[in-house]
């Protein structure tokens, strides 16, 4: 049994993950400022987690939170394809200033552990797909404020390795590769097209052939994991992991946005989607997938396909739809 912090614990992956720790007969604090987590998503277990609420940027609240902890996980971080764009600045100093407080943290709190959640988007433009962990990291054009999410990943494993080597018994990397669920925000492709999607049938009243608006051509891919997938990969990295090791968490199957598209369709028992395609976001990766041989080797296997967790995932977004107008 071990003590954690999980910093950005009520985000969407940092809750399931608190779930998955308590549920094992860890002790749990979460450290997070709500600014775009939720407190409401770990209301089924209340009372069996410590809250601070706090901003990463901030060096004291960081360093309390860090008091009498065997492992940080550090997921805190502003994600959001919107946000690289418009919120470079703050992405970065979240990132950087985030990252420098919790080694600070864990140097002063004699913290032996360190996971750090970074990013595909640090292989921004891959050179091979499958990817594997090893290949060269690049900002590809330090002018696009897109590349300010993967830059700062970047930035935070260089810190997490180097400071690893020195200050900590083991230091994980996980590169997480397009991670989906329930709840997972409004910022993201799927809940977009759902949303998209159920407008379009709400105002046409029909559900034989719709007219679908995208963002590039429609042959773009990605590689979709469920979260309580992915939260499975992340036990098994920290029951297994070794000290300063890098590791994919994600699918080996490469899904066209086209696809996407036409399986959220099929969870709304839509016939034909007709993709009217647009432009792509400057600095779009037109490929992206994992190679996963590493978390394999540690005994991690999928368990959910994209057809049962886009079903679980779109009910979400359907049904509460509503909140995205609330918030």
């Amino acid at each position: 049994m071990k003590h954690y912090l999980v910093t950005g614990g009520t985000g969407f992956i940092g809750s399931s993950l608190t779930k998955s720790l308590i549920k094992q007969g860890h002790r749990v604090r979460i450290l997070d400022n709500d600014s775009r987590g939720a407190i409401a998503r770990l209301k089924d277990i209340e009372g069996k987690f410590e809250f601070i609420k706090g901003d990463i940027r901030d060096k004291e609240a960081v360093e309390k939170a860090c008091q009498k902890i065997n492992c940080v996980i550090h997921l805190a971080y502003i994600n959001g394809t919107e946000y690289f764009y418009t919120k470079p600045e703050l992405i970065l100093e979240v990132g950087v200033k985030g990252m420098m407080n919790v080694l600070d943290g864990c140097i002063k709190h004699h913290v032996p552990e360190l996971l750090l959640v970074s990013s595909s988007e640090a292989y921004q433009t891959p050179p091979i797909i499958p990817t594997p962990e090893a290949v060269p990291l690049v900002v590809p054009d330090p002018l696009n404020p897109r590349y300010s999410y993967g830059g700062g990943k970047i930035i935070s494993e260089l810190l997490a390795i180097n400071y690893g080597r020195k200050f900590f018994k083991r230091v994980l990397i996980v590169r997480p590769h397009n991670v989906y669920g329930p709840d997972m925000g409004w910022e993201h492709v799927i809940p977009q097209l759902t949303l998209r999607i159920k407008s379009i049938i709400e105002k046409n009243m029909s559900k034989e052939i719709i007219k679908l608006p995208i963002q590039g051509s429609g042959k773009e891919t990605r590689a979709y994991i469920y979260i309580d997938d992915f939260t499975n990969g992340i036990l098994k990295i920290l029951d297994k992991g070794k000290h300063l090791e890098i590791y994919n968490i994600g699918t080996m199957q490469e899904v066209s946005s086209k696809q996407l598209a036409e399986e959220i369709g099929a969870c709304f028992n839509i016939k034909k989607i007709k993709i009217i395609p647009g432009k792509l976001n400057k600095g779009g990766t037109l490929r992206r997938c994992p190679d996963v041989t590493k978390l394999k080797k540690l005994g991690f296997k999928q368990k959910t396909s994209l057809k049962k967790g886009l079903q679980k995932t779109v009910q979400w977004y359907n049904t509460f739809a509503h909140l995205q107008l609330e918030k």
